[in-house]
């Protein structure tokens, strides 16, 4: 048989590394999924149940393995289906390559069935490369550019296949002039500042007293180089939420999440220091980090666009995390004056008991808090913890332990709902050995979670490790932005927008094969937690849960306090219920450990 363009498209992708892809059929691909069937299984295709979780699932199979993720879609709404996804790729900077058909090649531009611009439709968010292939001869190239500036750019790329031209015989290009004769092959370099810059970036740090670090998901390959650094000039860490796994919470500097989902102790952090260490974060609340002015910066960052951005910086370095701290550290002098970090490391001690506190206060019926906080302990090594955005989100960034070892992300720049389930499934793709535990509120889980549980019922006896928990908060609430509502506009909940139907997600867990547990008992949480864990097959794990309790920020503004004042005026339909569950979160603010 000859090989067509379809074949030779599979054994290029494969000569470049990928061995899987995460999608849906139709008849735009049909020509590319036959040459997929008779590939020999070289490359695993994962049916998904929508596009767009495919793309979710690329962009975290990237995040997970460093590795490149690709997603497959048909022509007109599989193909518009993958943009949500691929922003969430693009803006947390993952490289992924979105494969989409097309209509006959005699039909574009003639108003067919299921004809799109797609060239125009994924410009912006695969602006770095996006091509539509036109003849077998210029496939080649187009693969090999695709891949090759996904990886090195970090970026997301698009290929677009008409239909006709997939099952058509493949040729090399000629070689005459108007031909492109690409190859395979791409290794990151190793990037570095100029000693110069190295020498400016240790003199600000040598020179401050009280040294903040935040680090991101540029510093998940670097955690020793940070921790080494870290001790050399006293400092204390936050993290954002894209870093949450580049240092081990258990190191007692580390001040935790950052931002409006963060710690006490973090904004106290960058209220009070006079030096910021900024390594691999795109953090976007510039109002959690030090006033202008007040701190002097230095910034490190392997894309150049990133720099000094959030915090007008002294010094920015480019260059990879590991390799320019590695550089840096020579350079750096130790710091005699601990009080910065004693202070740092008392404060951390005290908003573990606030936590604690806030965890254990009664609630209606279960405590959000404490479904993540009887989870931490429990963690077991190696997990891999994905989390939805949402309230869920909150409890993610404050209350889970991260340990050496352990991965975790959520749609970062995007923050995007939908995203917790279709994470964890890449992440058994990436990882197939380690256990996963997805975070989901009920929201996102009727999105587009529910669904992608029958992912999971269809493939999880071909993991090596079979332990994936997908935990569903249920309080029939958006809670999020309820809460935004209440504080952000001063406006009571409106119950319309907010109000979910209540939906047995174990039981439907149940009904397609996997073991499913309700909770309704705070008592009973760390049970169900132990019991979920040891399941011999893939569980959802549903708590219901008090919607009425606050994400308080870790500082609130006069304004926020008059919203929330204005909101109670105006009268809310829970008001009793959230003026309590405040209540309580605030007293175990100034009583830590307090439990009510």
């Amino acid at each position: 048989m000859a090989t067509t363009v379809g074949d030779f498209f599979w054994q290029r992708l494969y000569d470049w590394g990928v061995r899987t892809v995460f999608g849906y059929p139709g008849d735009g691909i049909n020509g590319l999924l036959g040459a997929l069937s008779r590939f020999d299984n070289k490359i695993e295709l994962i049916q998904v149940r929508h596009e767009e979780v495919a793309a979710f699932m690329a962009s975290a199979y990237a995040k997970f393995t460093g590795r490149l993720g690709v997603c497959l879609a048909t022509s007109g709404p599989g193909a518009s289906h993958l943009i949500t996804g691929l922003y969430d790729a693009r803006l947390d900077h993952m490289p992924v390559l979105a494969i989409a058909g097309q209509q006959a090649r005699s039909a574009v531009g003639g108003h067919y069935q299921q004809e799109l611009d797609l060239l125009s439709m994924f410009k912006d968010v695969a602006g770095a490369f996006v091509q539509q292939a036109m003849t077998p001869a210029q496939v080649r190239h187009l693969v090999d550019r695709a891949v090759r500036i996904a990886v090195g750019e970090r970026r997301v790329t698009a290929l677009i296949f008409p239909n006709d031209l997939q099952d058509m015989s493949y040729e090399e290009p000629p070689r005459k002039h108007g031909t492109v004769h690409s190859g395979i092959g791409y290794r990151a370099p190793r990037v570095v500042p100029y000693d110069e810059d190295l020498h400016r970036a240790a003199d600000v740090l040598n020179a401050g007293r009280k040294v903040a670090i935040l680090v991101g998901a540029g510093a998940l390959h670097a955690t020793d180089e940070v921790i080494t650094v870290a001790d050399r000039l006293g400092a204390g860490a936050a993290k954002a939420l894209l870093g949450k796994a580049a240092l081990p919470d258990d190191l007692p500097w580390v001040t935790g999440s950052i931002g409006l989902l963060g710690t006490k102790p973090s904004w106290d952090m960058m209220t009070d220091c006079d030096t910021l260490l900024m390594v691999g974060s795109g953090f976007p609340y510039s109002e959690f980090l030090p006033k202008e002015g007040q701190a002097r910066g230095v910034q490190i960052d392997i894309d150049p666009g990133m720099l000094s951005i959030r915090y007008p910086m002294e010094v920015n370095l480019v260059g990879d995390s590991a390799e320019t701290l590695r550089a840096l550290l020579p350079l750096l002098q130790e710091k005699q004056d601990r009080s910065w970090r004693s202070k740092i490391e008392s404060n951390i001690a005290d908003w573990w008991k606030t936590l604690e506190g806030r965890a254990l206060h009664s609630a209606d019926p279960v405590n959000p808090q404490r479904v993540t906080w009887e989870l931490s302990p429990r963690l077991p090594d190696r997990a891999i913890i994905t989390s939805d955005s949402g309230s869920c989100a909150n409890w993610y960034a404050r209350d889970l332990k991260i340990r050496r070892g352990m991965m975790c992300s959520l749609s970062g720049g995007l923050a995007s709902m939908g995203a917790a389930v279709p994470y964890a499934i890449a992440a058994k793709y990436a990882h197939p050995d380690r256990p996963v535990i997805a975070l989901v509120g009920d929201g996102a889980m009727q999105m587009n979670n529910m669904a992608e549980l029958i992912t999971i019922a269809k493939y999880w006896q071909t993991w090596a490790n079979p332990t994936l928990v997908v935990c569903v908060f249920n309080n029939e609430d958006l809670n999020q932005v309820t809460w935004e509502q209440r504080v952000m506009e001063g406006d009571p909940k409106f119950e319309a927008s907010q109000n979910l139907p209540n939906v047995p997600y174990h039981k439907f867990g149940e009904l397609i094969g996997l073991k499913g547990i309700y909770v309704d008992d705070p008592e009973r949480m760390g049970a169900a937690w132990d019991e979920a864990l040891a399941s011999e097959r893939p569980v959802v794990l549903e708590v219901k849960t008090d919607p009425n309790i606050p994400p308080l920020p870790p500082h609130i503004s006069l304004q926020q306090a008059q919203k929330f004042v204005s909101m109670l005026l105006k009268g809310d339909p829970d008001e009793g219920s959230v003026l309590l569950g405040t209540a309580k979160e605030v007293v175990s603010s100034l009583l830590p450990g307090t439990r009510i």
